[in-house]
């Protein structure tokens, strides 16, 4: 993690740059949720009628991605995937302990009290949405509040390959979306399940903890069902997603054996279903999957994934060269194909790869050509593409033009 510099010190594109320090933001107008926000009847303004409220406003006024929050602490923004501490004393604990507890209802403060831990949605007002973490440590509370972009931004504009369009032409199947903590997952996800509800009249029902983006209905009708309020627990929502008549599902976060069970007997009944995983690539999410079950189970899994599956994506967010794009995705695609079917049924994932470079054509990239290509793009330096590879030295010598296959 990069040192920390004062706020002011960091570039800031227009109209930012002439933005005085963070302590003294523009007061944002208070506003209920906005009209099609989930449950506003049932919330308090979520850290937006006490003193949070400003480093809020601060998060949207310098677009960072992410704001940090502990008593104690200086607070903190990230810009361009460095974090930054503001030109602010640190929040008093009391004070913040204090400011947390307003913001909740009894229920979520309870729920904080037994777990330690709470996700929540925060609308700031209706056009800025917040996706927030409030938990323990070391005995103080600290909130990590990630932004979510108020626009659903497209393929083109997310700078992610063509070839996943196809995805959204599936009718049935698992889709998953791998990737570390920040590495633009949701977003990705988000912009597949629009370009479906732009494109086909259908039914989307998504099962999220919190929500996270704001789908209105376009061609197809989106009912967005969040836990803790929508239902009271993942394992509930999940068991009801099949009697709801979804044509596509998503799931959010997908971390345990049930959801996958969940997920996997929802493709099978002919649902397409979107979920994230943590993984640092597309075949590693395999051996994350089948990690969750017991020995006994593996191999039902297995041959439920060979012809479940439709498409592992793992992606990574670096830095560009471009002052108007912070960050990029670098992105592997794995489709399903009779080969790809053929090397999970004889359990050989760890070999997908060649798989992948043996079907660019039909729209498959490994990761080690999607850096390639956004170096030739000027998008990124060839120094950061070759601090993400796995092999530095292939990236190296396929910038020179030097096959190494």
């Amino acid at each position: 993690m990069a040192e920390d510099a004062p706020l002011t010190d960091v570039p800031l594109p227009e109209p930012m740059e002439d933005a005085g320090p963070v302590e003294a933001p523009m007061a944002m107008e208070e506003s209920a949720a906005p009209a099609g926000a989930p449950h506003a009847h049932a919330e308090k303004p979520l850290l937006t009628r006490t003193p949070l409220r400003r480093y809020f406003e601060a998060a949207v006024r310098f677009e960072a991605s992410d704001l940090l929050l502990r008593g104690g602490q200086v607070p903190k923004l990230r810009l361009r995937g460095l974090l930054k501490a503001t030109n602010v004393p640190p929040l008093d604990e009391e004070d913040f302990e204090e400011w947390i507890e307003q913001s909740l209802t009894e229920a979520q403060w309870q729920t904080y009290g037994e777990q330690g831990s709470l996700d929540i949605g925060v609308n700031l007002d209706a056009t800025h949405r917040f996706r927030v973490n409030i938990f323990r440590t070391r005995g103080r509370s600290a909130i990590a509040a990630r932004r979510v972009n108020p626009r659903i931004l497209s393929v083109q504009e997310l700078n992610l390959p063509e070839s996943l369009l196809q995805i959204t032409g599936y009718t049935q199947g698992l889709v998953l979306i791998a990737g570390v903590t920040g590495s633009g997952k949701s977003t990705t996800l988000a912009t597949l399940v629009e370009h479906i509800n732009q494109i086909r009249p259908c039914h989307i029902v998504t099962v999220e903890d919190p929500i996270e983006y704001l789908f209105n209905d376009a061609k197809a009708v989106v009912n967005q069902r969040e836990v803790g309020i929508d239902a009271p627990s993942f394992a509930v929502g999940l068991k009801a997603l099949v009697r709801e008549n979804p044509d596509v599902v998503l799931i959010g976060e997908m971390r345990d054996k049930e959801t996958f069970e969940a997920a996997l007997q929802a493709a099978e009944t002919g649902h397409l279903v979107f979920g994230t995983i943590h993984a640092s690539s597309a075949s590693q999410a395999f051996g994350r999957i089948y990690d969750l079950f017991p020995n006994e189970e593996r191999p039902g899994i297995r041959n439920m994934l060979a012809y479940q599956m439709q498409a592992f994506v793992y992606q990574k967010l670096l830095p560009t060269l471009k002052k108007e794009i912070q960050r990029v995705p670098a992105v592997e695609v794995l489709l399903q194909s009779p080969a790809t079917r053929k090397f999970i049924l004889e359990g050989r994932e760890h070999e997908l790869n060649s798989v992948i470079r043996e079907n660019r054509e039909a729209g498959m990239q490994t990761f080690t050509d999607s850096l390639v290509d956004l170096v030739n793009h000027q998008l990124v330096h060839p120094r950061e593409a070759q601090a993400a590879a796995l092999n530095p030295e292939e990236v190296k010598m396929r910038l020179r033009g030097i096959s190494t296959e």
